[in-house]
Order: structure tokens, then C-alpha cells, then sequence
């Protein structure tokens, strides 16, 4: 048995080489990202889509909790991305990792401030760039991922091309792993330095959405995960809920007025923001709810700790260390 290698981001160093990935919105808050950094990988909490004071709190709870390494994630999408940016550095997060879209200013801020910028690609030409700007670390997210998707390219088909520009600075894999042999297989066969996971952590006990929210996970058959349009301009994967149904059939789900003016760019077809709030709050009938693509085959609510071990035990079974 190999013992996993160390993830290092700028400064920081994450005993075990996993990211939990940022959902927003409230999906993964302190409660979940302070268990994921006190077993050793990168906690984040989803920093889009919520007011800058409750983001701050939020951040502020999570590091007099821990001293392991907080992140948060901001979708360069938001209106308020700046803000939220600038607040979550004044609240003392440890890194900051963007994606849906691309901002070359958040470099510069992260130089500033001495926070590690790491920013979410999907494709080669992005993954230069962000080097070449300063990203301390690069997340390579493909088509299996849940959310908002940059690209339609599987990870194994994706990763190679990227892996080969990108020497400087550690470079990690994301979309649609579910256990530690896929974890060790990344790392092995592709050259990945890390993975970041998501959706895993939506299914343990300290992911604070509702009861609901983790049963449409449960329930989900493959057939169930769907790509669907969002108002940000971005494909997404999610869910079958009736709201979906509804949106796949061309029905009016439009929002009669827009409260939260949240994002940079939106195009009305309904409110996202009000969306995935229903489905965290349990109302999923109405709600959406953001999945990767291999939801279905995890049917068990674990804690933090236990799939923290299953990982790093599955992926230590196979690993074999880099020559």
C-alpha cells in the first residue's frame, strides 16, 4: 500500500490530496466544509449567491473551528463577484477558487492579499491562461461534473490535453468521481495531483440541505440526471424533479420579478437562485437540484470521516507512487 501524497496550493498543504467541491447555494456551508478540512482536505464553502456579512460569518465560523484549509468558491457569473471576493479575504479565508466564467483580475487580488487563486477549467486554452496569470492550482472539470459545465468532454478525454500544458502548478481532477479506485486511477494513470468532489458530500450526515434534497439524491437512477439550461448561460446538470419535467417540456417557469439580481449576465427563463433555495429547504416538487452524473450509483448517507477513509483506503489500495 502507497500512502496518498500531500495536495500543496501556494502556502497551504492538505494532508489528504481532495478538494470538496463549493455548492452553492448553502449547499456546502461550515458545517460541512469545517469535517472535510479537519480530515485533512480542502473544506469549501459555496460563496455564490448569498449575501457578502452571511458569506463572512460563514467563513469566520468555519476558521475558529479548524485549522485545516478553508476555501471558498465565487462563480465569476455574479454580479456581486468582487464584493464577495473582497469579503470573503477580510473574513480570512485561506483560497479562493472561481469558475463559470473567467476573470483575469482576481489574480492581481489574490497577489495582493497573499490568497491562493484557484481557478476551474474546462479546456486546455483556459488552463494555460490561469497559469500563466497566477493560479496556484488548477481544477480541470468536465462533463460529469454537476452544475454549471464548461465543456461536453468526458474527464479521461478531457484531462490528458490539459495535463500537458500545465507544468507549473498542481493540477486537479473533477467530475463524476465516487470512490477512491477512481481517485488512484486520476492520479496514477492521468497525473492528476488531487481531485475535487462534490456530490459525494452531499450525501454525508453534516451537508446541512434537507432530508429531501439528499432523498432525490438516493432515489436517482441513471436515466434521472439531466442536462438542463440556466439562466447564467451555462448548461448544468441536475435532477429529473417535476421542475425539470416542466422545463424539458418548454413550460412557462419564469419568476415574475427578479429579487436577488444576482447574476452578471441572466436570461429570465426562471430564477435560479429561487430554484436551488426550494430544493435545499426541501422543496424539491419546485425546486432544482444540481447532481453529477453519478449520483445513482451512491445509495448510502456516510459522515465526512467515513467517506474520508473510504477514499483514502480504496485509493491507497492502488496507488502507485509517481516515479
Amino acid at each position: 500500500m502507497m500512502k496518498l501524497p500531500e495536495l500543496k496550493i501556494g502556502s497551504l498543504t492538505a494532508r489528504i490530496p481532495i478538494i470538496q467541491g463549493g455548492m452553492s447555494i448553502r449547499v456546502s456551508t461550515s458545517a460541512l466544509a469545517v469535517p472535510v478540512a479537519e480530515c485533512g482536505g480542502i473544506g469549501t464553502i459555496g460563496g455564490s449567491g448569498i449575501p457578502v456579512p452571511e458569506l463572512q460569518e460563514d467563513i469566520r465560523r468555519a476558521k475558529s473551528l479548524t485549522d485545516g484549509v478553508i476555501a471558498v468558491n465565487i462563480m465569476y457569473a455574479m454580479k456581486e463577484f468582487y464584493e464577495l471576493v473582497m469579503g470573503s479575504i477580510e473574513a480570512g479565508v485561506d483560497l479562493i477558487i472561481t469558475g463559470a466564467g473567467f476573470s483575469r483580475d482576481i489574480f492581481k487580488i489574490g497577489q495582493k492579499f497573499n490568497v491562493p487563486i484557484v481557478s476551474i477549467v474546462s479546456s486546455p486554452a483556459f488552463a494555460k491562461l490561469a497559469e500563466k496569470l497566477g493560479a496556484a492550482a488548477i481544477v480541470v472539470e468536465a462533463a460529469e461534473a454537476g452544475g454549471h459545465l464548461g465543456t461536453q468532454t468526458r474527464l479521461r478525454d478531457l484531462f490528458p490535453s490539459i495535463r500537458k500544458v500545465v507544468t507549473k502548478v498542481p493540477l486537479i481532477a473533477a467530475g463524476g468521481i465516487t470512490n477512491g479506485y477512481e481517485m488512484a486511477e486520476m492520479m496514477d494513470d492521468y497525473g492528476a495531483d488531487g481531485i475535487q468532489i462534490a456530490s459525494r458530500f452531499v450525501l454525508s450526515k453534516e451537508c446541512s440541505v434537507s432530508r429531501q434534497f439528499k432523498e432525490v439524491f438516493l432515489k436517482a437512477e441513471k436515466d434521472d440526471i439531466v442536462l438542463v439550461s440556466s439562466p447564467v448561460g451555462m448548461p448544468g446538470r441536475a435532477i429529473k424533479t417535476p421542475f425539470v419535467e416542466k422545463m424539458i417540456k418548454g413550460e412557462d417557469i419564469s419568476s415574475k420579478e427578479c429579487r436577488f439580481k444576482c447574476l452578471k449576465k441572466c436570461n429570465y427563463k426562471y430564477c435560479i437562485n429561487e430554484r436551488l433555495m426550494m430544493a435545499h429547504g426541501g422543496n424539491v416538487e419546485d425546486g432544482l437540484v444540481f447532481s453529477g452524473a453519478n449520483t445513482y450509483k451512491m445509495k448510502e448517507i456516510l459522515s465526512v470521516r467515513e467517506i474520508f477513509s473510504r477514499f483514502v483506503q480504496e485509493a491507497e489500495s492502488v496507488y502507485k507512487e509517481k516515479k
